[in-house]
């Protein structure tokens, strides 16, 4: 057998060399043979690299490498031992090409997350006057949902068309996914509505994608009509109906997506039993959470770092911390979300020291350099206790790129602690990481007019203008008698807003009779009506 250290000859070589490497081949493991079909049979028997190479050598010396049938395969399985370079180089070499080839590479790079050689080659095919088809484009589809290149995307969908393949379920499936990826619910919605007929991947993807684009209302009405189309949910759309409703906050409709899982005994696998700890965490029943956690046969980091989150999000540091240690002696090690969920819990708990303790153990002990989000978590605990140049301190050294959700933890400490200074800061950085952010200006401008600095509010305000940015208004849920109402600021829309108004008016005028005084000195101000 040749070692790994030997070298592959360009494909159309004949040298000593090539002769002298069969040499090495043992005859019982591919013995020499002018079959093609025997050279595809012995690529499939390949367990390494090495292997693969010598068989490719012997196949260039006996003309095999004529044969596409077989240069495909070739180029399949450097593909699949993930040696693009080789499959590259191979291809690059190869005389005849056909759609298969290009589908080859073209999933080669997608699977190794090389993106812009995936498009760059797929962008060549179509150059070339090879039609995609429903095996190529998902891939190059999924790699503009990962990088969220919506033009690219949208580039594709019109060569789908153009070849007639909208109608195929599976790249359906992934331009819906893309679309829902990108934030453009519309297009999805478009696409998913113009189809004659959709599979169940269609309806899994398309209830997922509302879910996604907060429309989780919308991803329960489409389950329903699934079913009455007569299409059968499979476990993934099980999962992402759960998923929708953790994102709704709905417990009446969070116990009868439950009860249809039951009745229809889908087993409480690691992904479904998750997806329902998750689900009855954020519909705010701890127990019902901590019941699915129990009755799992199997769990893994994510569910034990689901159940942790499920504590915290409910205020139960102590407990959500009893459950590391029991995670550690099943057997099971702590990755970087287990540490985000229990620092998450010590910050809602206000466990100071040991939010310290954990935050600092991720390296010491488990080699793990904390991310933004773990920096985040514990700015937020510092925050909350006052502590806000230590918070500060961490942030200036922090050897991790600041993002919007961690000066959004300090502001928000800053806030709760009076720190006119700070606030000012920290809204300024976000308007610096988001320029585009409505919210960041008007926070900012609110901030100003607190401080009775009005040319600061106007220049904010003209800013804003200029840039032609409007906040869009925010949204809250809640449900009541089974029904879930949905509200924004200053809405009047609902059949029942007059009652609701008299109702907050009565219940305001008894909170002050009982001596509460808000404090409203860094409530925002509503300086954005006029923008």
């Amino acid at each position: 057998m040749a070692d790994s250290s030997t070298q592959v000859q360009h494909p159309h070589e004949t040298s000593l060399d090539h002769h002298t490497q069969i040499a090495e081949i043992p005859e019982t493991i591919f013995p020499f043979s002018f079959d093609p079909k025997f050279y595809i049979s012995a690529l499939f028997t390949c367990k390494n690299l090495t292997q693969i190479k010598q068989v490719h050598t012997q196949a260039t010396v006996n003309g095999i490498l004529q044969n596409l049938a077989f240069a495909n395969k070739l180029l399949y399985i450097y593909a699949q031992f993930k040696a693009l370079d080789d499959a590259y180089s191979f291809f690059d070499s190869m005389r005849e090409r056909d759609s298969v080839s290009w589908s080859v590479m073209v999933g080669g790079f997608a699977k190794a997350g090389d993106y812009r050689n995936c498009i760059g080659t797929f962008r060549e095919a179509i150059r070339s006057g090879v039609q995609p088809d429903n095996y190529t484009l998902p891939f190059a589809i999924r790699v503009c949902r990962d990088t969220l290149g919506l033009q690219t995307g949208r580039a594709i969908h019109d060569l789908v068309h153009k070849f007639g393949l909208h109608l195929d379920p599976f790249v359906a499936a992934a331009l819906l996914d893309m679309y829902a990826k990108c934030g453009v619910l519309e297009d999805a919605q478009l696409l998913f509505y113009e189809m004659p007929k959709r599979d169940l991947v269609t309806w899994t993807v398309m209830i997922g994608a509302y879910a996604e684009c907060g429309n989780a209302n919308e991803s329960l009405v489409l389950f329903d009509w699934m079913r009455e189309e007569g299409v059968v949910p499979d476990k993934v759309a099980m999962v992402n109906v759960v998923f929708a409703c953790a994102k709704l906050g709905a417990m009446h409709k969070a116990k009868l997506v439950h009860d249809y899982i039951s009745r229809k005994q889908y087993s409480l696998d690691v992904i479904l039993g998750t997806a329902l700890i998750d689900m009855y965490a954020k519909c705010g029943s701890i127990d019902s959470a901590r019941d699915i956690f129990d009755r799992m046969k199997e769990k893994n980091v994510v569910s034990w770092s689901a159940m942790i989150a499920a504590y915290g999000y409910h205020g139960h540091g102590r407990k959500a911390l009893d459950l590391f240690p029991m995670m550690l002696r099943s057997g099971i090690l702590p990755n970087r979300i287990t540490f985000v969920s229990l620092l998450y819990a010590c910050s809602h708990s206000g466990l100071v020291d040991e939010g310290r303790r954990i935050f600092y153990l991720m390296s010491k002990d488990y080699s793990m350099r904390p991310d933004v989000k773990h920096c985040t978590c514990m700015v937020d605990i510092l925050g909350r206790a006052g502590r806000l140049d230590e918070a500060l301190e961490l942030i200036d050294n922090m050897k991790v790129e600041k993002d919007e959700g961690l000066w959004s933890a300090f502001l928000g400490a800053c806030r709760i602690h009076r720190n006119t200074r700070l606030v000012e800061k920290a809204a300024k950085s976000l308007l610096e990481l988001q320029p585009r952010n409505p919210g960041h200006y008007v926070l900012l401008s609110n901030i100003y007019a607190n401080a009775g600095r009005w040319e600061d509010v106007a220049m904010v305000r003209e800013l804003m203008t200029q840039r032609r940015l409007k906040k869009t208004p925010g949204w809250s849920w809640i449900e009541v008698d089974d029904q879930t109402h949905q509200f924004s600021v200053g809405d009047k829309t609902h059949p029942r807003s007059k009652e609701i108004y008299e109702m907050l008016k009565s219940l305001s005028a008894k909170l002050e009779l009982a001596g509460y005084a808000p404090n409203t000195n860094f409530v925002l101000h509503d300086v954005d009506e006029e923008l």
